[in-house]
């Protein structure tokens, strides 16, 4: 059973099922930006996101590359189906919506993170990726729930290193949807949803694809 999901979940992806994760990381994307919105109290814009199906050490160029210095919030996803979600940003980006989300009251020049300024963009992932998991718990009808997530402020290879130590177990392949959204200024946003393998066999199954 394992192995007929990892070779439809990590080898045999076709378009179809492409198609499918596709749409629901556009409607996750979407809610996600809402709930931002709704957060710091002004309209944000959004590019339609851009859905890939990647090899996983092919994360660290498509983000700016792996000595970039990045926000990342990582958490746990349990009930239904297991795994991980990250949601990343560029250090200035980050820096520029905490000052929003503290209305002026951030220190957007300086490249180093008060613990108020850390407490706020913990909150903002917070939102930003319950937005995502409540998007794909309500399309599929699965019970999913995150883990309290952690901030870490490091380098994009270091982030990406805590997922990449869970997923090994797995696979080689992720979801990644990049959301670039602008109020002033452009943000590129990355989710980084690493569901392990009957994770995927479930959602698929769920939105009523044959698994």
């Amino acid at each position: 059973m394992v192995k007929q999901m990892s070779e439809l979940d990590l080898e045999t992806v076709t378009s179809q099922y492409y198609d499918v994760l596709k749409e629901l990381g556009n409607i996750g994307a979407g809610n996600a930006m809402t709930a931002l919105s709704q957060m710091i109290g002004s309209k944000i814009d959004m590019r339609v996101p851009q859905v890939k199906l990647l090899e996983f050490d092919e994360l660290g160029t498509i983000i700016g590359g792996e000595e970039q210095i990045m926000v990342g919030v990582f958490l746990g996803v349990e009930g239904d189906i297991s795994g991980s979600m990250l949601f990343l940003l560029e250090q200035s980006s980050a820096k520029h919506l905490i000052n929003k989300v503290m209305m002026g009251m951030g220190s957007p020049d300086d490249p180093e993170f008060t613990e108020m300024e850390r407490s706020a963009m913990q909150e903002v992932g917070n939102i930003i990726t319950g937005a995502y998991l409540n998007s794909l718990a309500m399309i599929t009808n699965l019970t999913i729930y995150p883990s309290p997530p952690s901030l870490t402020v490091d380098m994009a290879g270091a982030i990406l290193s805590v997922p990449a130590i869970e997923f090994g177990i797995y696979g080689d392949k992720i979801l990644m949807i990049q959301s670039q959204f602008f109020d002033d200024v452009e943000i590129d946003g990355f989710f980084v949803l690493v569901p392990d393998i009957d994770s995927y066999a479930k959602i698929l199954s769920a939105l009523g694809m044959p698994v």
